[in-house]
């Protein structure tokens, strides 16, 4: 922060400084960010054409927000990056509980503070990361937690219970002059909903029986699932009708904005002498099973499932590969189709199935990935080009595929297969024989699933035939 900042009242008047309402704040700031072409969210994807202009339309409407999606669609993401558009640095007065507007402070201490010391009442300067507070809604939460509680120390130094003075304030209070999130909404308990909207509407808050003006300047966003928001009737209409805006948001509409953010937001560490190369063929499997997930009848898509499957996936999936190049001293890897069954320890976590029978689980997720490489595989080849590959199985020959095979098996399969190097190139054009591998891999399997090579598989070997 600049030294040449008011650190008085005094001084902060002279300065000529207004401090505007949190909504005013965010309204201004996202008019100049629109005027300049700027993005809205940095790292949001696939949200450009209808979510993200429901929430400036929102902003610039000065509505209350809540955010309906499944999990793992970026709702509190896009809430925390809110904070983008306040002000970098606002005055707030030093030496009160919770940050107050120094021209207009609400709390009963702050006026106190500024009817004593005037002009000389000492200003700080609250950065914008500050200015954000979040709570996970569950049953249990209290009107303490959010609002505030009667402090015994307080009562006992003589002060009286209607007193504001006795109040020990809680997280909305404490975010005055921000914006506060509540996560899943409706899990919230009906009296503490009313809280909320006393808090919301009438700028009131109620402990213990004492009601007690408090007109807040923090602005409240939630999110929820539309299941539980929508439904079953979890939530109470009054403060359903206080948020302004409902803003649904989704799951990524196609595989390519699902494979952007498996790239931004996967793990990725120091390969240590290793170097990872995978074949976009193997994002967009990865992407792909998430996405038959969805539409699914086995999965419960109430709870929907999530971007992070993906991410998990593509994380599980590269480590089963280094792991093989670890144990074969390979230092160039590349992901295989001998890889995937190893990110089922990954996906089953992220997934709620709707049925319970014992080993019905693993069936199903195993058709979840055969149908992402057979989507995949008949994109990216034409069957009818691949004709001279199955014929010269047909002709008696066999290979073997392993997630535990060096890459100079697969070399000597190329040597070996007619047609299988012009099947290759149908993938990659990358000379790594690592990559190679994958491509093979790909086109041995894809014929299987395509009912043109038959497989047999023993702990973990594959063998194609014709």
């Amino acid at each position: 922060m600049a030294n040449d900042r008011p650190t008085t009242l005094g001084a902060l008047r002279a300065s000529g400084y207004k401090v505007l309402t949190v909504r005013a704040e965010i309204r201004k700031n996202l008019i100049a960010q629109l005027a300049t072409g700027q993005p809205l969210f940095s790292g949001v994807m696939g949200y450009e054409d209808d979510v993200v202009p429901q929430l400036e339309n929102a902003i610039l409407s000065g509505h209350d927000i809540i955010m309906l999606g499944e999990r793992g669609q970026a709702k509190s993401r896009i809430i925390r990056s809110l904070t983008t558009l306040l002000d970098e640095w606002t005055p707030v007065l030093s030496g009160v509980e919770i940050p107050e507007n120094p021209y207009a402070p609400i709390s009963e201490a702050g006026r106190q503070l500024i009817e004593e010391l005037s002009d000389d009442a000492p200003i700080a300067w609250l950065h914008r990361d500050e200015r954000y507070g979040e709570k996970l809604a569950t049953p249990d939460i209290t009107i303490a937690d959010l609002i505030g509680e009667v402090d015994p120390i307080k009562v006992a130094e003589g002060r009286y219970l209607s007193d504001q003075l006795t109040i020990h304030f809680g997280l909305i209070p404490r975010t005055n002059r921000g914006i506060f999130a509540i996560n899943e909404l409706p899990d919230l308990a009906e009296r503490i909903q009313v809280g909320l909207l006393n808090v919301m509407e009438e700028h009131d808050i109620q402990i213990r029986g004492h009601k007690v003006r408090l007109p807040l300047d923090v602005f409240i966003v939630a999110t929820a699932n539309p299941e539980d928001y929508t439904n079953r009737g979890r939530i109470i209409t009054p403060l359903k009708d206080r948020y302004g805006s409902q803003i649904r948001t989704h799951y990524p509409r196609n595989v390519e904005d699902e494979i952007r953010i498996i790239d931004q937001e996967a793990t990725r560490f120091e390969a240590n002498g290793y170097a990872m190369h995978v074949p976009a063929y193997m994002r967009e499997i990865v992407a792909e099973v998430t996405r038959l997930a969805r539409r699914s009848p086995d999965i419960n898509q109430r709870s929907g499932v999530s971007v992070r499957a993906s991410i998990a996936d593509y994380e599980a999936m590269t480590a089963n590969a280094l792991r093989r190049g670890i144990r074969l001293g390979e230092p160039e890897v590349a992901p295989r189709i001998t890889d995937l069954p190893f990110i089922k320890a990954a996906l089953e976590g992220k997934l709620e199935f709707e049925t319970v029978e014992d080993g019905r689980e693993e069936q199903i997720v195993d058709r979840l990935i055969q149908g992402a490489i057979v989507a995949v595989f008949n994109r990216h080849c034409s069957i009818t080009d691949l004709e001279p590959v199955v014929l010269a199985f047909k002709s008696g020959i066999a290979a073997e595929t392993g997630e535990r095979m060096p890459v100079a098996h697969y070399q000597r399969l190329l040597k070996s297969v007619d047609g299988l190097p012009a099947a290759v190139r149908q993938l990659t054009d990358d000379p790594n024989p690592a990559v190679q591998a994958a491509a093979v891999e790909l086109v041995l399997e894809g014929l299987h699933l395509n009912k043109r090579l038959n497989k047999d598989t023993v702990a973990g070997q594959s063998r194609y035939r014709g």
